[in-house]
């Protein structure tokens, strides 16, 4: 997959694709339609998206909470998977938020990117404050030369799918319904940071994982399903973490700390992604090191077997 970041500096074998439009953060089921319709719609163009970095909702409101379901490496990650050969991710500054509806339609989609077709969701807003639809967009097609195919919203159980409902999910410590919307299961993916190593000297030593930038699930303990994406233990795990701050050392800042079943090595700098199963209990201060490590052990008792049927 290649990765286009300029829409004013596009190679030719760039151009000429049919792309769906948005901001697809979590690559949810609804997004995959949007996908897929691309791929159906025109077979022999390159299967496209265009997205944009930062999210224009950090953009506009940079000191709002976090809520992000995935970082943009993850994203890409993940359309890879879908089989998306272009990626459109522009950079959203202030040029390109202050484009006119038609201006974004001529100078992005049509002059610059040239897809041949685009799709988007019923609901699509764009341009400067978001006075676009994606009725214009059929109508600037038209004049301009490309096609516009406007997708239907994706509803499940009477619920119309989107990021903010996988967030309540989140929020709420359920994990599976958050993945019943996703498709997959919902993964915070980084690099494997330093720790203060308390979890070695338990007996359960764990990869440390910065969730700064997105939005924090529920706090407390989860199964977890575990890809190392790179570096010599690369592969597939089993494992129970801990989303939070760590009261019982009087932590600071959130962060996801893994425990990797019949595992041994070293994982610092390594990348993972870590899925999150089920939420298996809150965050709690215990009386001391001995119920803490039997509470642990429970843990992962309940993981393993929630896990060897997963």
């Amino acid at each position: 997959m290649r990765i286009i970041r300029d829409f004013q500096f596009v190679e030719p074998e760039d151009r000429g694709a049919c792309a769906a439009i948005g901001n697809f953060d979590g690559v949810h089921i609804g997004h995959q339609s949007v996908i897929n319709l691309a791929r159906e719609v025109a077979p022999d163009a390159p299967l496209g998206v265009l997205t944009f970095e930062p999210h224009p909702r950090e953009f506009f409101a940079p000191a709002a909470p976090p809520f992000r379901l995935m970082r943009a490496v993850a994203r890409a990650h993940r359309l890879e998977k879908l089989g998306v050969e272009k990626l459109y991710e522009l950079n959203f500054n202030v040029s390109l938020s202050n484009l006119a509806p038609k201006e974004f339609a001529r100078n992005v989609i049509a002059d610059g990117l040239g897809l041949s077709h685009v799709i988007v969701g019923a609901d699509f807003c764009f341009g400067q404050g978001r006075k676009g639809t994606a009725q214009d967009l059929q109508r600037f097609g038209q004049e301009m030369g490309f096609g516009v195919t406007i997708a239907p919203l994706l509803e499940r159980s009477e619920d119309i799918v989107s990021s903010t409902a996988i967030r309540k999910a989140l929020t709420d410590g359920r994990p599976r319904d958050a993945a019943d919307m996703l498709g997959h299961w919902h993964r915070i993916e980084g690099e494997v940071i330093g720790g203060e190593q308390r979890g070695r000297e338990l007996g359960y030593p764990t990869a440390n994982m910065s969730i700064d930038g997105l939005h924090p699930p529920k706090f407390g303990v989860y199964a977890v399903l575990v890809d190392v994406l790179d570096g010599p233990h690369a592969g597939s795990y089993h494992g129970a973490a801990s989303v939070g701050t760590r009261p019982m050392f009087d932590g600071e800042f959130p962060n996801i700390e893994t425990f990797l079943f019949d595992f041994s090595g070293d994982l610092y700098g390594a990348t993972l992604s870590v899925g999150l199963v089920d939420y298996l209990r809150p965050e709690l201060k215990f009386d001391g090191l001995d119920a803490l490590i039997a509470q642990m052990d429970a843990d992962c008792d309940q993981a393993r077997s929630i896990l060897s049927a997963a």
